[in-house]
């Protein structure tokens, strides 16, 4: 009885009918109901019984599962059209979530990520895909931009993949991402290769470019594309050079020194997907190395003097940190809108210290950490009564650091100056 065959999630690409299995065009062919996109429908429409109806998609995709069930509950066999293969961004998903895997069949066809390496000839076993095909994202701001940006993972798995295949959209087009690309530091450390009318009469190929050769040009849809970043290894982020940093002139001030950032980053404990605050920012060295660290997570900084915050933000371009968003104020501004932290980092607090430590510690998670540097005695006894008056535990390192300097045909140390570095952890509730 047709009621009892799960439904046919099948793949189909633009090449239609003739592309599809002979397993696939049976299912198709005994279907009372076949649902898909209208792009989809029209590829197949003329193949199909008079009596079969057609149902339109787009725009509906959440009533899908509806319709199934209530299809089959008439006894009627339906299949599901979906572009390439249906589990690879494609329907199936949804439907075996709300349907269960016993009443789904899938049928795929060679997915578009397979056309696309196919025709660059890259292999593809070490690929990661990505997708900004969606609602329109507008384009990226990194003052602004967020974990909610629709270019955001997109951008996060070029940053921590050599090879990246993104599907695109009509609104979130090659272009579009080309210029966020650019706007977070990338340059000619990626090259880009677009599919487009993938299977059709008039398929372009368009290998090799550049991010600003893409950014300010239009490409046929609907297209698809791959990011190669050379080289394909990045240097390590943890305990770069002081000098590395843009800082602020001419006494090459407000930087957490390295030998006080590495103890600082070992103190938060981060993990891959950490959210962080960093709180007077300065450079950025500190929120930036976090960033590298966490690089599934994402690190919220503030800083409230211009000039800092525009040192910090050009850093963020220099070492493509994406998952960093920097605002221009006085913390506790700004906190509220913040997602929970896993760690803080406190690098200046611009005189709401104690206001600060309380704030902080009624948003962070447990188990977090909140880190913090002094270099006055004041700022320190503050922060332990505030700690003390919480009745949160902390320990305390003082560093005291030299560094090699010549003199002569030989060396000396000159010491910098110490810093307290004072770490409290939230208890697991």
């Amino acid at each position: 009885m047709k009621s009892c065959e799960p439904c046919a999630v099948i793949g189909i690409l633009d090449d239609g009918w003739a592309g599809l299995s002979d397993r696939a065009r049976q299912r198709l062919l005994a279907s009372d109901l076949v649902i898909g996109a209208g792009r989809t429908l029209d590829l197949v429409r003329s193949q199909l019984p008079t009596a079969c109806r057609l149902q339109d998609m787009d725009a509906a995709i959440a009533q899908v599962p509806e319709w199934i069930r209530e299809a089959q509950a008439d006894g009627r066999a339906v299949a599901v059209l979906a572009t390439g293969d249906p589990l690879c961004h494609g329907i199936a998903p949804l439907l075996i979530a709300r349907l269960g895997a016993a009443k789904i069949e899938v049928l795929p066809a060679p997915s578009t990520v397979q056309l696309l390496c196919a025709r660059f000839r890259k292999p593809w076993q070490n690929l990661r895909i990505a997708s900004c095909h969606g609602a329109d994202a507008g384009e990226w701001l990194p003052a602004s931009a967020s974990p909610a940006h629709g270019l955001y993972r997109v951008l996060r798995a070029i940053a921590l993949q050599p090879l990246v295949a993104v599907f695109t959209g009509a609104q979130n087009t090659p272009a579009r991402l080309a210029r966020a690309l650019l706007a977070v530091g990338h340059g000619d450390d990626l090259k880009l290769s677009l599919a487009c009318r993938l299977q059709l009469p008039d398929e372009q190929l368009f290998p090799d470019l550049t991010l600003a050769e893409v950014a300010g040009r239009e490409f046929p849809e609907p297209n698809v594309l791959l990011l190669e970043r050379t080289p394909a290894i990045r240097p390590a982020a943890l305990g770069r050079e002081d000098v590395e940093y843009r800082q602020r002139a001419p006494e090459k001030g407000l930087i957490t020194k390295q030998e006080a950032r590495v103890l600082s980053l070992a103190k938060l404990r981060l993990a891959a997907d950490s959210v962080v605050w960093d709180i007077g920012a300065g450079s950025g060295a500190v929120g930036l190395e976090a960033a590298a660290l966490a690089p599934m997570g994402h690190v919220w900084a503030i800083e409230k003097n211009a000039g800092d915050a525009s040192n910090a933000r050009a850093n963020a371009v220099r070492f493509q940190a994406s998952n960093y968003t920097l605002v221009e104020g006085r913390a506790p501004a700004h906190l509220d809108s913040w997602p929970d932290p896993d760690a803080v980092f406190i690098g200046g607090s611009g005189g709401e210290l104690a206001e600060l430590i309380e704030r902080i510690l009624g948003r962070l998670k447990p188990g977090g950490r909140l880190v913090m540097n002094f270099v006055a005695l004041e700022n320190l006894a503050t922060a332990t009564r505030t700690l003390a008056a919480a009745g949160v535990p902390w320990d305390l390192v003082q560093l005291q650091a030299s560094r090699s300097q010549p003199i002569l045909d030989m060396h000396r140390l000159a010491a910098q100056n110490p810093v307290w570095i004072l770490t409290a952890r939230k208890e697991e509730q």
